[in-house]
């Protein structure tokens, strides 16, 4: 991030000559363990136990056994470089604002922040961790933790819960257990599981290692994760995807950080974007809204163009009328084989001879039931969002509709990322969102979507009281209430009791 203001002051400044709050809508703490070590405790885990050893990185967030290893021994075991020296360092109290919420809350008016939604950091492992005790223990203790210590900060801060996916019953027990009883509002869904191949079964344990693919609860995945999805609509929380893919190839660099960190984020979104939207995830659940964090916005204007793209030349029409193999004239092929490849004449190669599809296979739009391309800007645009850190030029994708098929807009919402590297000081993060502004990217109206509006759609789509008790709570009521005005929907019911504070 640039550290440079120019003519249009702070954040804090800039802020002021707003006309609406600021949502952040991915800021982030790095646990401060002496506080949420007694959580694990009471979890029954031992702090020594080496599942647990091993999610804990020593200074920045460097990888423990990556530190461990020898050169030789990273290369043999191809163990990637993790981040390190991950957190602010020269801005010490950016240091101290990541480790204690108190400290968040009392700087907001600062960063030019009204309200802001936080997402863990040891946390996004935690989802990860192979061993079931583990992961489901680390997860409900950092979910209390949370719960206790945000409680007085409710009505500027919001904390995610950690919601383990490994399979549906425990994420719908997870879920259950934060909202009804712990009070959350606003959850974090792990991104991925990583499933070894059952070909492999009764090898060598180890093998799965290096070996397993990645269920991403939507086409093909080993269980139906659609009871997580209507339990997450029942309750009133949006569902958010927050996952790192470094480990997972091409992220594999042994000496390059840098290198596993680039794209890494939004190729995993987009992984995981597919999965949903083709295994018609969005079709069964029209109403649940899905965030995807920290990728930015690009990857997703490419997926829907290309959804696009490949619905019309691959819909079941199209295959039929210009694919199927039966249409080949096989007459004037035989006679333009004899003519300009004289020696092959009599064969054709495999052109002639391909197996014929399962009729059942050849519509692969079945599950989510496109029979035109505004089904697709329906089912995506509608339905998905994602987290844009602020300093990302190409966040101005969402909004260019003369670019993006059938006008649509694309519902960026602005998330910081502080507390972690990449945003070396908090107060710069509001200012670097409206250089987009400064620079015509986009315009203030597109701003106020990025940093206002969007994140309020995507929380009361599913629970209209997301905001009530909270200092933003006047503007998003007025908000709501000139849709409802203009036909966009009115705030028709509330969450029932326990379904977030």
């Amino acid at each position: 991030m640039r550290l440079d203001y120019s003519m249009s002051g702070s954040s804090a400044e800039i802020r002021r000559r707003l006309g609406h709050p600021v949502i952040d809508i991915d800021g982030h703490m790095a646990e401060h363990f002496p506080t949420l070590a007694p959580y694990l405790e009471r979890e029954g885990l031992s702090l020594d136990h080496p599942s647990l050893r091993r999610m804990l990185p020593p200074d920045g967030g460097t990888d423990r056994s990556w530190h461990e290893q020898t050169p030789e021994e990273r290369a043999a075991t191809r163990t990637p470089r993790g981040p390190w020296w991950s957190s602010p360092a020269r801005q010490t109290i950016d240091l101290a604002t990541a480790l204690f919420p108190e400290l968040l809350y009392g700087r907001l008016d600062e960063l030019g922040l009204d309200f802001a939604v936080i997402y863990p950091s040891l946390g996004l492992v935690f989802l990860h961790t192979a061993d079931d005790h583990y992961r489901r223990g680390t997860c409900r203790a950092l979910n209390r933790a949370n719960a206790e210590t945000f409680a007085p900060l409710s009505d500027r801060l919001a904390p995610v819960a950690v919601i383990p996916m490994h399979t549906p019953d425990e994420a719908v027990a997870e879920l259950d257990y934060a909202v009804t009883t712990l009070g959350f509002k606003a959850v974090l869904c792990a991104g991925y599981v990583q499933r070894p191949f059952a070909a492999l079964a009764g090898r060598d344990a180890e093998v799965s290692r290096y070996a397993f693919w990645l269920d991403q609860f939507g086409i093909d995945s080993a269980y139906d994760y659609d009871p997580v999805w209507a339990r997450a609509g029942d309750l009133g929380v949006s569902v958010a995807f927050h996952s790192g893919f470094i480990g997972m190839t091409p992220y594999r660099s042994i000496s390059s950080y840098v290198f596993n960190h680039l794209s890494m984020l939004a190729e995993g979104q987009q992984s995981l974007a597919k999965s949903l939207f083709l295994g018609g995830v969005t079709r069964r659940f029209p109403t649940l809204n899905f965030a995807f964090l920290e990728g930015g916005v690009a990857w997703a204007a490419a997926l829907y163009s290309d959804l696009i793209g490949h619905w019309e030349k691959r819909n079941l029409g199209a295959l039929r009328d210009h694919l199927d193999p039966r249409l080949i004239d096989r007459d004037l092929l035989a006679e333009l084989t004899r003519r300009y490849a004289p020696e092959a004449t009599g064969s054709i190669g495999g052109l002639l001879s391909r197996p014929a599809e399962p009729p059942a296979s050849l519509d692969e739009w079945a599950a989510c039931g496109i029979e035109q391309a505004e089904d697709i800007r329906s089912l995506f645009v509608d339905r998905f969002f994602f987290g844009c850190e602020a300093d990302d030029p190409l966040t101005s994708m969402a909004f260019n509709t003369a670019v993006l098929p059938l006008g649509a807009r694309l519902l960026a919402m602005m998330g910081s990322d502080i507390a972690h590297w990449d945003v070396p000081d908090m107060s710069a993060v509001l200012h670097e969102a409206w250089e987009m502004v400064e620079r015509g990217w986009i315009d203030e109206a597109a701003f106020r979507e990025f940093t206002f509006t969007n994140p309020v759609r995507f929380y009361t789509g599913t629970n209209p009281s997301f905001f009530d008790g909270t200092v933003v709570a006047a503007a998003v009521d007025a908000h709501l209430a000139g849709r409802a005005g203009r036909g966009g929907g009115a705030r028709t019911a509330r969450p029932e009791p326990g379904r977030g504070r």
